[in-house]
């Protein structure tokens, strides 16, 4: 069977559980067509770059799916049917990533840089004085 990666959008209108059963409706498919669905990954609600549908924020979900390719071809059949899914891909892969994928990974390091907010910098390095602008030396407006 093949590797696939599964990446689809759900409008920004429905909550988050529907989210969450849609994406146990497509793993069902998927396992009543033969598959197995490994690894399932919500990243949650995101605005879009562009408009889809008069939607500007999306519900992203990624599952990595091991199945025949008529599982996925019904699995994306209903995905077209369904209001709820504005986009979908599903790309071949041969092998699956092991750990999180690089959108979560990326989250994460966004914030571990927004645990340091005093400044912005990592080390205890001592600041330089900040030089004042010529019109801040104190002397009069001319």
């Amino acid at each position: 069977m093949a590797l696939y990666e599964h990446v689809f959008l759900a409008r920004q209108d429905i909550s988050q559980q529907q989210v969450d059963a849609l994406v146990e409706q497509y793993k069902g498919i998927i396992e009543t067509n033969g598959g197995s669905v490994g690894r399932i990954e919500s990243w949650g609600l995101r605005a879009l770059t562009y408009r889809i549908n008069k939607n500007r924020k999306a519900y992203y979900s990624l599952l990595n799916i091991t199945a025949p390719a008529a599982a996925v071809a019904e699995l994306e059949r209903q995905q077209r049917i369904n209001e709820d899914v504005l986009r979908f891909m599903t790309i071949r892969v041969d092998e699956h990533e092991e750990g999180q994928s690089a959108m979560l990974a990326r989250r994460d390091d966004r914030r571990d840089r927004d645990d340091n907010k005093f400044g912005g910098r990592d080390d205890d390095r001592p600041r330089r004085p900040r030089r004042p602008r010529d019109n801040e030396a104190g002397e009069g407006a001319e």
